[in-house]
């Protein structure tokens, strides 16, 4: 039963039982003496002192016990904030090609894959901002959801830190995309800024009904979309044309066609190529500028029980107590 937001009571009814701490305070905790005339002894400033603390503390003690007995405790609450961040997902290529360097073959002992590279600068551009919610998904011959969209930072980053495992071959980059849209389902609110970061090196053909169903899915849900391209030295670019005698088509030019797609969609948009992980790194710094919206975001603040703290001070009164009541001289009258 709640007695405040701020503060509650399970059960509320043992907190008539604290009226008992004014039994010591009415009655007294002395006991009684054979010795006459206690009344004649001159008045003594500091036992009537020690004689009331320990009144004190008797009543203490009860009034403690009947509030631990309560079940004092603040309850679970959601407190709101508005920060700077977004709602952002993740789409990593875990395609094979991504455990390469960006020379291409396997990374010397010097350098690392562009796998390695984008875990390293994804972790370090997350953590710079606590306020975003990030979901992460990993796609190559399958999307697979990795983390759906939270704000828990040891989540992010243990998600993260997962994108560097070996991958297969293929690049199912719509399916993926069509996942990341998904993960925006339950984030009703307009004002939020809905993100997806597609980190690959490579690009795949979408296929005609994948396309439909993701213009369908962006038209209900608009996001900003990133493209960083992991480019591999000597491997097509996005802004590249066909060479004479090649077909201007997604089969031969994969890479340039989605770029296309993506920027037929009517959302806004924004490829970086990046040929070394300072290329990332750049192309990452100018995303974190540019999304840094208000944004409304809730904190859960979980129970606190507060009871051991009431029982805590019973037990310190009452060892006190039977200290005095230990170390108390008894006197005896002289038999005749």
């Amino acid at each position: 039963m709640s007695m405040t937001s701020w503060f509650a009571f399970d059960r509320p009814w043992a907190l008539w039982l604290a009226l008992a701490g004014v039994l010591p305070l009415w009655r007294g905790i002395d006991s009684y003496s054979a010795w006459p005339r206690l009344t004649a002894a001159t008045h003594d400033t500091a036992s009537n002192l020690i004689h009331g603390l320990l009144q004190g503390m008797a009543a203490l003690a009860l009034a403690a016990l009947a509030l631990g007995m309560a079940g004092p405790h603040i309850p679970d609450s959601r407190v709101q904030h508005i920060g700077h961040g977004a709602h952002m997902v993740l789409l990593i290529d875990r395609s094979s090609s991504m455990n390469s360097g960006f020379a291409g073959g396997a990374p010397g002992s010097d350098a690392e894959s562009k796998a390695a590279a984008a875990k390293r600068l994804l972790g370090s551009f997350t953590t710079q901002r606590p306020h975003d919610r990030v979901g992460v998904i990993g796609f190559s011959t399958m999307p697979m959801l990795v983390l759906p969209l939270t704000g828990r930072p040891q989540a992010i980053q243990a998600a993260i830190d997962a994108i560097d495992r070996p991958g297969l071959a293929y690049t199912d980059v719509g399916r993926g995309l069509a996942m990341a849209l998904a993960l925006f389902g339950n984030t009703p609110d307009a004002s939020v800024s809905r993100v997806i970061i597609m980190v690959s090196d490579g690009a795949a053909v979408i296929d005609r009904r994948i396309q439909e169903r993701l213009r369908a899915d962006i038209a209900a849900r608009p996001v900003q979309l990133y493209w960083l391209f992991l480019r591999t030295a000597g491997s097509p670019g996005i802004y590249d044309k066909p060479k004479e005698g090649i077909p201007d088509t997604p089969q031969s030019m994969p890479e340039r066609h989605l770029d296309i797609f993506f920027k037929s969609l009517g959302v806004p948009y924004r490829a970086f190529e990046a040929a070394s992980a300072d290329d990332v790194a750049r192309a990452i710094q100018e995303i974190d500028d540019q999304q840094q919206s208000p944004l409304r975001y809730t904190e859960y603040a979980p129970r606190v029980d507060l009871h051991h703290y009431a029982l805590a001070t019973a037990i310190l009164c009452l060892l006190l107590l039977i200290a005095a009541k230990s170390s108390e001289a008894r006197f005896q009258p002289r038999e005749k």
